[in-house]
């Protein structure tokens, strides 16, 4: 067996398209299945940390709160965020989301998105930062999330996504707007978050939905007008703190890959297998010598449907794919859903630290 190496070494090793002493490991879940895992481990309802010590996972995020004024009202029965985002708790056979219910800025002329209230950067607490970071140091510590710089997604929380991609093919002015106003206040926000981390953050984490189960979303001309260049500021804003850029995406997105690493993105994230083109051997043998990789475990296969023994394969087969060279990490391929049996997911990890170690 190799050396054993702290949870930040393991995963800068593999994203540096080398082997650790095993796969790096990470974790998302819906508050269902959290809860349930907290309680198979005999954890406080609120003991993440201690969560992800049972699991073995590897990375660390770091966040910061709003703390600025209230920007619009209350709904009854909704929430409403400080970007103005209305969402409404819908249930479902086996749990139930906070899901997008309304959509304020859907029909609005330019002048209306002009005058919307947004956050400024000013209104976020960063304070914890350094703090955190120093609590955090052996770990992997992440800067962002899949909804940095994000535009389709995102924007269509406030104008739903139909409007949103009308808005990139017609180049409506309103909708370009929001995108900017929006992506102005946040390339801000994460400036400062870096800034606050002081040089101890490990890597920078944003997100594009680029793809359907079938294919692209959007076309490569369109993501390279739109998108592309906006993307490029967060990425330059983590080159100049020398960080690996993570860039989340689900369904098909193979399509863009060639384009993220010309921009200098390091990692793909979320990885379905089941869509199109992003089977663990295609992304691998295509692109495995220029791109790292993290996710693969689908929330929509195995892991919800099958049982311990079929999970227990997938993460085995799936480890064998990708394992050699290093460039991988492990980890479900969304946040995983509360229809996933508690033991699936402990025998997910578990098979991950059995089959993800290396030797010399």
């Amino acid at each position: 067996m190799k050396q054993k190496l702290t949870s930040k070494e393991r995963v800068l090793t593999a994203f540096s398209h080398a082997e650790p002493d095993r796969v790096p490991l990470n974790y998302f879940a819906n508050a269902g299945i959290d809860r349930r895992l907290k309680e198979y481990f005999g954890l406080a309802s609120n003991d993440h940390d201690g969560l992800c010590e049972c699991l073995g996972v590897d990375f660390r995020s770091i966040g910061v709160p709003y703390a600025g004024p209230k920007l619009h009202p209350d709904i009854e029965g909704m929430r409403v965020d400080e970007w103005g985002k209305r969402t409404r708790w819908v249930e479902h056979e086996s749990g139930g989301y906070w899901d997008f219910c309304d959509w304020p800025l859907r029909d609005v002329v330019f002048e209306d998105i002009e005058a919307w209230k947004m956050p400024s950067a000013d209104d976020f607490d960063y304070s914890k930062i350094p703090e955190k970071c120093e609590k955090f140091k052996d770990y992997c510590i992440v800067a962002g999330g899949a909804g940095v710089g994000d535009i389709i997604n995102s924007m269509g929380m406030l104008r739903t996504m139909e409007q949103v991609l009308i808005d990139l093919i017609t180049d409506n002015p309103a909708g370009l707007l929001l995108i900017d106003r929006t992506l102005e206040i946040v390339l801000e926000i994460m400036s400062r978050v870096l800034e606050a981390g002081r040089g101890k953050f490990d890597v920078f984490w944003m997100g594009e939905d680029l793809g359907t189960q079938r294919g692209p979303t959007i076309s490569l001309e369109l993501y390279r007008k739109h998108i592309r260049p906006r993307h490029q500021k967060f990425v330059d804003l983590a080159k100049s703190w020398n960080l690996p850029v993570v860039l989340h995406s689900c369904g098909s997105s193979s399509w863009a890959f060639n384009d993220f690493i010309e921009m200098g993105i390091d990692v793909a994230d979320t990885l379905q297998p089941e869509a199109k083109d992003m089977a663990p051997e295609y992304l691998k043998s295509t692109f495995g010598d220029r791109l790292a990789f993290h996710g693969m475990i689908s929330t929509a296969g195995p892991l919800a449907y099958g049982d311990v023994r079929d999970i227990t394969e997938n993460v085995k087969e799936t480890l064998e794919i990708m394992m050699p060279g290093g460039g991988y990490a492990l980890s479900p391929t969304h946040a995983i859903q509360d229809n996933s049996p508690t033991e699936n997911v402990v025998a997910m990890y578990e098979a991950a630290k059995k089959f993800g170690c290396y030797r010399d």
